[in-house]
């Protein structure tokens, strides 16, 4: 009897052991179909659960962007689909490579109970039918980040040897490439004395869709250009136009427009088409083409300032040149850094004079002659402030002249010369006119009272002649100053530096 009792406990746990795995199977089953159907009711292609098994078999679901296109029953049709896609699409173009799924497709396997109706066929047309491949190309990727595919290496080349030809002279390249010396510079001119493409490449191989792939040199060259998304400017040729002619309306140099307009233009001397559709975007390259060169150019060498030189023989107010100003030359070269064409830096290596400068002599004249002016100027008021420039009204050829802070302040003789007139006017008031004796004469009107001092009388300059007032027709206590050259009133400012 004891030993009986062990047994029959025994039996009863394995019967319960199996009853709960059978139970959470279930379980497991069930909650698998309902995810499973959930998936189908929004997958791409219509298909049902049509049956289920008691066994955990696996399945492979084709997704695109994270959606369910379908499950296949062989997944073997996939890899045949890539076969016949390679042979019948991709062969010609992209000789020795192969086909694969595009980066937007990935099969999943994953166990399942249940059975699905067949839609391989429907999966593969879907696939076929949009193009949904990546075949397998060169990868080439830029030390700045950038990546492009390109179906042949030997394009690539050409393309960046293009491109880089919009920057440097042929002749300039070959020698550089081949490490052979740049003739010294002969004249003024410029020469190119190296390059360097900043951004290292990596190349792989690599899958990726048949659109992405840059396919020949003229889009490889493109890409160098424009990078990704660059908007494009175009010109429409008009009677006349040249190669070089469009490069200069446009800011490019003729290489650029023949090398982003390969497709239409072959040749710098080409004759271009009235109408014809050109490409003028500059450059916005993902890359960066560093050119350096030298360039040698005449420049002026200005005199120092002029020299002033006391003559007392002469008469104060003239002057004599004794030595007329000459510029000199210099030749000057400089070091030029330029990206992608644009000039980014510029550095002076080298400066030889070629012809020295003259600077100028005046002769100034200090001898003073009583009643003959200068022929400088100054204010006939103090603190000046003019309230009514030159035509500041019609007819008005005057400045009017205020004192800042004394308004019936006293009136200056701008500079020496006689008093020719001293009147009274029912306009201009009471007023006072010097000649100079030099060609000059002063007017001031709206005194207070009658000038200072009788006709014939010589004045210096800076000597009070009345004072300031508000006769004859003025709103305002002011002087009207004016200034005549050989009896032509001219503006007064040209000699008193308003």
């Amino acid at each position: 009897m004891k030993k009986i009792i062990p047994l029959l406990l025994a039996v009863i746990i394995s019967v319960l052991v199996t009853y709960t795995g059978v139970a959470s199977v279930e379980i497991s089953r069930i909650s698998e179909g309902k995810l499973a159907q959930n998936e189908l009711d929004i997958a791409i292609i219509p298909q049902s659960i049509i049956g289920s098994s008691s066994m955990l078999q696996n399945v492979t679901k084709v997704y695109e962007n994270g959606r369910l296109i379908g499950v296949l029953n062989n997944p073997e049709v996939i890899d045949q689909l890539l076969v016949d896609i390679y042979e019948y699409s991709y062969s010609i173009d992209f000789p020795n490579s192969k086909v694969g799924l595009d980066e937007d497709i990935f099969l999943v396997e994953e166990p399942s109970y249940y059975l699905y109706s067949d839609v391989d066929s429907e999966i593969v047309n879907y696939i076929s039918e949009n193009d949904l491949f990546s075949v397998e190309s060169y990868k080439i990727e830029f030390s700045n980040g950038a990546v492009i595919f390109v179906s042949n290496l030997e394009d690539f080349e050409k393309a960046k040897e293009q491109y880089i030809l919009n920057f440097i002279s042929p002749e300039a390249y070959e020698l550089i490439r081949n490490k052979k010396d740049i003739p010294e510079l002969v004249g003024y001119g410029y020469r190119e004395t190296n390059i360097n493409v900043l951004e290292t490449t990596v190349v792989s191989r690599g899958l990726a869709s048949k659109s992405s792939i840059l396919k020949n040199q003229n889009e490889i060259v493109y890409f160098l250009s424009y990078g990704y998304g660059t908007d494009i400017d175009t010109y429409k040729v008009v009677e006349y136009d040249t190669v070089e002619g469009v490069g200069s309306k446009t800011g490019l140099t003729a290489q650029q427009i023949v090398t982003i307009n390969a497709d239409k233009i072959k040749s710098l001397n080409q004759v271009l088409q009235v109408g014809m559709e050109l490409n003028v975007t500059y450059f916005n390259s993902p890359i960066n083409v560093v050119v350096t060169r030298e360039q040698r150019t005449k420049e002026v060498v200005y005199p120092p300032s002029t020299q002033y030189v006391n003559d007392p023989t002469l008469r104060e107010g003239l002057r004599r040149v004794v030595v007329a100003e000459k510029n000199g030359s210099k030749d000057v070269v400089y070091r030029e850094t330029y990206i992608n064409g644009v000039l980014v830096k510029g550095e002076q290596i080298s400066s030889v004079v070629t012809v020295q400068p003259v600077r100028e002599v005046v002769h100034v004249g200090t001898k003073v002659i009583p009643g003959i002016g200068s022929g400088n100027f100054r204010w006939p008021v103090d603190s000046p402030r003019i309230t009514c420039g030159w035509y500041c009204y019609s007819g008005h050829q005057a400045i009017d002249i205020a004192s800042r802070y004394n308004r019936f302040g006293n009136i200056y003789a701008a500079d020496r010369g006689v008093v020719v007139q001293n009147g009274y006017h029912y306009i201009s008031g009471y007023y006072v006119i010097i000649d100079h004796q030099n060609g000059f004469r002063t007017y001031y009107g709206h005194m207070a009272s009658r000038g200072y001092y009788p006709v014939g009388v010589a004045v210096e300059k800076g000597e009070i002649i009345g004072r300031i007032g508000l006769t004859g027709y003025t709103t305002g206590p002011h002087v009207h100053f004016e200034i005549h050259v050989n009896r032509v009133k001219v503006n007064p400012c040209r000699y008193m530096g308003c």
